[in-house]
């Protein structure tokens, strides 16, 4: 959620810091801040609203001297979004600043314990109770102040702290909240996430959680909660600063659609040797397979969704029950899972807090943990038993759209495998979808290559007040995620809704001008759909549906058609979530929404 950037060097600091922010933007914020040491004292400059606004309070902080500070983005959780709760926060005596992602449990006796002791405060967040133990703490030694505040600290957080005392040092800190460290050449950083100080560096280091990170310009030493240092290999990243830019599209959603092709492509790659699964790809053998009696799909958000498809294919080609559960809920309600299970964990920055809870959990119980994940080295990544990377590079855009297809991707070959390793497909019906699957990056690019149709569409009916979705089997998964893009960036309320269930309730809320997208890709529920399709018309309900070009009974009974290209029921939701995703984009920016940082979300969900 937060952004978090810290700089230490020979460079002015203020410019980097709100260059790295801009970087983060993506993730979510409704005020931003900076402190830097600036004339014998800590500066904090911070204001609520976007952090152009901040800016231009500092003009760019180009006259701003200081070669040491820490910058944050906040999206509210304690306290409204206004100037006094932004962060950074200020000790009482205003010798140490902190910013801080994540949530403190305990920060009201905290707060209370402090309050006793004649300590002031200004704010209504958790933070600032950081700030004031850190002071209270401080013997001498802020690194020892710090590491005696985290011991009282409960709940999650990604820290950076600066003291008027040092002003060529600042500290960093972690738990279940990302943060790296950036290695340079005479300066070092600290980022809530890579494309933040990727213009700087490629030299990343992974805090993991309770480590300490102490940096100046020269060092970078890293400890344990216990005090003692920690040896870390240096991760160097390897793409391109490119992949986190623009490239000539108006917003980061329609580029990364347009990526979707390629991105599938990498995926499957990465799974697929010819017309053979790559065997190393996963660490189960058939015989361990065999002793798997159930499995979990846990996720949060669009990744749930993508969970919701893999629990059809899992189920229709390995024989395994499947059940898909809401990482925020499954963690809660006491599972059933043991070392029979096998939990599948999605998640696209492999940080989500409730998700990597939700890990921990099954991992607790006994069960096995194959994670599906598009951040190299993030949490998830490395408290599995086996990863795929989804290889869908940085999406800046919060709503979902390229890691949706890829997590998609990564199931249909883990469904194949699992598949292949029972003995439920023979090596011919193997080959032919596997060449199945190498049809779909073109099939892609064949529906970006109808977009006209589908933005003229949005053009009549942006003005929408209410957008149901249905569809029966995998159209239905499908159904829940276009609804949810539409509801993210265009602020327009829609529901998902099996076919089936449309007679028990929701047909009532149908009336003359309703918008109801139907995706109809399911060969054996096409004329069922095509019924609902008529149930709904017939109440005045106006239907784009999303069919394949063979299916052409939709093309009688729908107002407007969207072919995707032939192709089995099996693999449709592939093709078809391009036209879902396009539908969204051009709402949202006909309605005039701001499409790559919609109101209210995150891009990555730290905080529960």
């Amino acid at each position: 959620m937060c952004g978090i950037v810290g700089y230490v060097g020979e460079r002015k600091a203020a410019p980097i810091l709100l260059s790295g922010l801009s970087k983060l933007e993506y993730r979510g914020y409704d005020s931003a801040g900076i402190a830097v040491y600036e004339k014998d004292r800590l500066q904090v400059i911070k204001t609520k609203g976007r952090l152009k606004a901040l800016s231009d309070m500092i003009d760019g902080g180009k006259n701003m001297s200081s070669t040491m500070g820490i910058g944050h983005t906040r999206w509210a959780t304690h306290g409204e979004p206004n100037d006094i709760n932004s962060h950074p926060h200020l000790s009482q005596s205003s010798e140490i600043a902190v910013v801080h992602n994540g949530i403190i449990e305990n920060y009201i006796s905290l707060k209370e314990f402090l309050v006793e002791k004649g300590v002031k405060f200004l704010s209504e967040t958790d933070t600032e109770v950081i700030a004031q133990l850190i002071e209270y703490n401080y013997r001498g030694d802020i690194v020892e102040a710090v590491m005696e505040t985290l011991k009282d600290l409960k709940g999650s957080y990604a820290l950076g702290v600066i003291s008027r005392h040092n002003p060529e040092m600042f500290i960093a800190a972690r738990k279940d909240s990302p943060l790296i460290i950036g290695a340079g050449k005479n300066e070092n950083f600290i980022a809530s996430d890579i494309p933040a100080i990727l213009e700087y560096t490629r030299d990343i280091y992974i805090l993991e959680d309770k480590e300490v990170a102490v940096l100046t310009k020269d060092s970078i030493k890293i400890y344990n909660e216990y005090g003692q240092m920690v040896n870390k290999k240096i991760f160097h990243v390897d793409w391109d600063v490119d992949a986190a830019e623009k490239g000539g599209f108006e917003h980061f959603m329609m580029k990364e659609i347009f990526e979707e092709p390629k991105v599938v492509k990498d995926t499957f790659n990465s799974r697929i040797n010819g017309d053979l699964l790559k065997q190393d790809s996963l660490s189960f053998t058939a015989e361990q397979l065999n002793k798997i009696e159930k499995i979990f799909i846990v996720a949060c958000g669009t990744a749930y969704h993508a969970g919701i498809v893999g629990k059809y294919l899992i189920e229709d080609l390995s024989g395994i029950p499947v059940e898909t559960d809401v990482a925020s809920e499954f963690r809660y309600r006491n599972p059933i899972i043991n070392e029979k299970c096998l939990t599948i964990i999605i998640s696209q920055s492999g940080e989500t807090i409730d998700t990597l809870f939700a890990l921990r959990e099954a991992k607790s119980r006994g069960s096995k943990i194959l994670s599906i994940v598009n951040v190299v080295g993030s949490s998830i990544a490395r408290e599995s038993d086996s990863v795929i990377y989804t290889l869908a590079g940085p999406e800046i855009a919060v709503a979902s759209t390229k890691a949706y297809n890829t997590q998609l991707a990564a199931l249909y070959t883990i469904a194949l495998d699992f598949a292949n390793k029972k003995n439920r497909i023979n090596s011919e019906e193997l080959k032919e979808k596997i060449n199945t699957l190498k049809e779909i990056p073109g099939q892609i690019e064949k529906v970006l290559e109808k977009r006209e149709g589908i933005q003229k569409f949005a053009a009549n009916h942006y003005n929408a007040k209410s957008v149901f979705f249905i569809g029966r089997g995998l159209d239905y998964a499908l159904a829940m995620e276009g609804s949810l893009k539409l509801k993210e960036i265009s602020y327009i309320h829609s529901e998902a809704y099996a076919g089936g269930e449309l007679k028990h309730g929701t047909i009532a809320l149908i009336e003359k001008g309703t918008l109801v997208l139907c995706s109809v890709t399911q060969d054996a529920l096409i004329e069922k759909m095509v019924s609902n399709i008529r149930e709904v018309k017939s109440r005045g309900a106006v239907v784009m549906a999303i069919t394949q070009e063979k299916n052409k009974l939709v093309e009688s009974v729908a107002d407007t058609v969207i072919n995707i290209p032939d192709i089995s029921s099996m693999f449709a939701p592939l093709t078809a979530a391009t036209v879902m995703q396009l539908f969204a984009y051009y709402m949202s920016v006909l309605k005039g929404c701001d499409v790559d940082k919609p109101r209210n979300l995150a891009k990555s969900v730290t905080v529960e």
